[in-house]
């Protein structure tokens, strides 16, 4: 037989593991110089291990785990805390992370002699690890005694950082790394212990920075130090501080440096917003833009004062062009306002875009300041003219010969441009019908400059407000071409014909009625010579086609009559109703205004502008009895053949007549055809509607070529009702019923 060994005893064991214990404890103070040998490290697992494997009573599990944690409690008390307590401020700091290092080693250690519990008795206990308890006696007995004297410390580092001392900035980042470590790698102690009052404190210094900053510096010089404080906080966090607090602390000193005082400082009176946006001064703007983007709702009050500033400038040009027209009037001279009043819009347009595009990176809070900046600024009247006029007439100056000498490039660029005003413009059908009859005279005349710019413009027209608004246009171009057509073969004709045909050259422009704006015709009585080139023409009309009807426009036609005067002959270019008042004198010395009038057939409107031009203007060919500035019934008129001029061609025009009135008129005769047919539309779709919202989607559906106004649409619903396309509810007047 042989004899089991004898049972360790407990006071034994301890005895032998303790002596590790204590070289470890030497080693950690620097008492000790030589590591562990492995004889040393089997001793004290082999009596851990033999305790802990014995049979009962003997096993000795529990006690070498209280043991262990006793070990850590007895060399805190005896020796880090007394240690720590000597210490401040950053030399405090600096023991800390010491003690922190010698902990995890200690730990380590003891790991492995305890090592056989960890393996065996703490998993089968369900008792938290070596390492984990190990950890929590540092957390519970060190850095909760120490945490508000650590804290206060590292506070006091950052402050003085942010002053512009050199710290040591690897101890801030051991004390983090501690924080997190002893939180079991949890954010949680971090935030509630460390990061709360760095943010608080953080606050309260760039408060006190703000206060001071914002009383001396100028609005850019002020921005220059917030940015430079938000570039060294991110530095901060990302040497020293966790990765989650860099969100939070910058919010923090946004909030202190730009939300707080942002009204002071976009309205400093010097040097703010408006004062950026009024001297150019991009970089500022743009850095403005990068400081308010960052936070929620920010770059609202910066877009504001856009807005307004835009406007400001807008208005201001319009007061400049209403002073000038009003110039030209008391001179009783004609004046260029109205255009070089659109060239500075769409300078002040371009000059805007660009910075929307640049400082402001596209954003659409600046894009929608502009456009509603503009719609403000183009749709001001100047001098009585709405702007879908003057851009009409701006496209007409650009895109009539000899009125402009820009370069095929600048056309086209400028064009562009024109067509992104006209955005902005809420009567876009009133600048059709204006540009839709200042086209119709270039091409008529032959004014237009190039005809790939006229296609050109109608594209971007068409791209900008859809088909049907430049499909009029469209077909004007193309008839022209088709018309010139016809001119070849008639020319051709007239040549075939040799000596049999008229002896006039006459040019004829066949137009198709439904593309072209509507013109006066009007009976006159044609001079014989002039009766034979019309009739020509008609034959030669009938043999291509018999399908079409010609209708005459007299009040288009020009004519050069050649007038034989004393001194010499002179070629006068007149328009048709000129030529055939100017032929009767061929006949008669002398005519009274009623002759002239039987014999035209013309009303009195447009006999007075005729005999007013050739007797009263610039150029007397007639001469009138008795002599004045006005042409009455009474008076008489005969060729005044002493008449005289140094050119041998001159043009004699007829006074302008202000078409403008019957444009607008015409167009808000088509705006009421278009609040019907959107009315009905609407009922057609939806059968019952209210009022209000009837006139809401009546006006949606319509916004894009006008504003309609909501009295006109009550009129029109009413109209309606009276052609029962519609009826009131019975029960309730203000719903409406649509009538199949």
């Amino acid at each position: 037989m042989t004899s089991s060994p004898e049972a360790v005893k407990l006071d034994e064991g301890l005895a032998s593991l303790m002596k590790g214990v204590k070289k470890l404890e030497d080693i950690l103070e620097g008492s000790q110089h030589r590591q562990f040998t492995s004889e040393e490290y089997m001793e004290a697992y082999t009596s851990v291990y033999n305790m802990c494997t014995q049979k009962p009573p003997h096993d000795y599990s529990q006690q070498l785990y209280d043991k262990y944690l006793d070990v850590f409690k007895e060399y805190i008390n005896s020796t880090v805390l007394p240690a720590l307590s000597q210490k401040h401020d950053v030399f405090l700091l600096r023991e800390l992370a010491k003690r922190w290092e010698n902990h995890k080693v200690m730990i380590r250690w003891l790991s492995r002699f305890f090592h056989y519990l960890d393996r065996y008795f703490i998993t089968r206990k369900s008792l938290p690890s070596l390492n984990e308890s190990g950890l929590d006696r540092f957390r519970d007995m060190v850095y909760k005694e120490l945490k508000s004297k650590a804290r206060d410390a590292v506070i006091t580092l950052i402050n003085k950082e942010r002053e512009g001392e050199q710290i040591d900035r690897a101890i801030l980042k051991s004390i983090t790394d501690i924080v997190i470590r002893v939180g079991m790698g949890n954010n949680e102690l971090y935030e509630k212990d460390f990061e709360k009052y760095v943010l608080k404190y953080s606050s309260s210094y760039y408060s006190r920075k703000a206060s001071k900053w914002i009383a001396e510096d100028s609005c850019p010089d002020y921005m220059l130090k917030v940015e430079e404080c938000l570039k060294k906080e991110k530095e901060r966090v990302s040497h020293y501080l966790h990765s989650s607090t860099e969100s939070k602390l910058l919010e923090r000193v946004q909030r202190e440096l730009l939300v707080v005082h942002c009204s002071q400082l976009l309205e400093k009176e010097d040097s703010g917003c408006r004062v950026l946006l009024q001297d150019d001064k991009v970089e500022d703007l743009s850095r403005m833009f990068r400081l308010y983007s960052n936070i929620p709702n920010g770059l609202e009050p910066v877009a504001n004062m856009f807005k307004e500033h835009i406007t400001n400038e807008g208005t201001a040009l319009v007061q400049q062009a209403e002073d000038a027209a009003a110039a030209s009037k008391a001179k009783n001279v004609g004046g260029t306002h109205e255009q070089v009043f659109v060239q500075k819009v769409i300078e002040l347009h371009d000059k805007y875009r660009k910075y929307v595009n640049d400082c402001f990176v596209n954003h659409t809070l600046f894009h929608k300041a502009l456009k509603e900046a503009f719609e403000v600024v183009c749709n001001k009247k100047v001098s009585g003219s709405s702007s879908a006029e003057l851009l009409a007439s701006f496209c007409n100056n650009i895109l009539t010969k000899g009125a402009s000498d820009m370069t095929y490039e600048a056309v086209e660029e400028t064009l562009d441009k024109v067509v992104k005003l006209l955005a902005y413009i809420s009567e876009k059908d009133l600048f059709a019908e204006f540009y839709r009859k200042k086209l119709s005279r270039r091409l008529i005349f032959d004014r237009s400059v190039n005809d790939d710019h006229e296609r050109l413009i109608l594209t971007k027209l068409k791209q900008q407000c859809g088909g049907q608004f430049t499909s009029k246009m469209e077909g004007m171009v193309t008839d022209l071409v088709l018309a010139r057509g016809f001119q070849n073969d008639y020319a051709e004709h007239r040549r075939n014909q040799g000596v049999a045909g008229p002896g006039i050259d006459l040019n004829v422009t066949v137009l198709t009625t439904g593309f072209w704006p509507t013109y006066k015709s009007s009976d006159l009585n044609l001079p014989s010579e002039m009766i034979k080139c019309v009739e020509d023409y008609k034959k030669f009309y009938n043999t291509k086609t018999t399908a079409r009807k010609l209708t005459w426009i007299y009040s288009l036609g020009t004519c050069t009559v050649l007038g034989t005067f004393d001194t010499k002959k002179i070629e006068l270019h007149v328009v048709t109703y000129q030529a055939a008042a100017l032929l009767l004198f061929n006949d008669a010395d002398k005519l009274s205004y009623s002759e002239v009038k039987t014999q035209l057939n013309l009303s009195d409107d447009d006999l007075v502008r005729i005999l007013q031009s050739l007797s009263c203007a610039k150029y007397k060919i007639l001469k009138k009895t008795p002599s004045s500035n006005t042409v009455s019934s009474t008076d008489y008129f005969e060729f005044n053949s002493k008449f005289t001029d140094k050119m041998r061609r001159i043009k004699i025009p007829l006074p302008p007549i202000d078409e403008r009135k019957k444009i607008v008129e015409d167009v808000d005769k088509d705006r009421r055809y278009a609040i019907d047919a959107s009315l009905v539309r609407i009922m057609k779709s939806r059968k019952v509607l209210g009022h209000q919202q009837l006139v809401m989607e009546c006006v949606e559906q319509l916004n894009r070529m006008f504003k309609p106004d909501f009295k006109v649409i009550k009129r029109r619903i009413e109209d309606l009702i009276s052609r029962d396309y519609l009826e009131r509810d019975k029960e309730n007047q203000n719903m409406f019923k649509y009538v199949a």
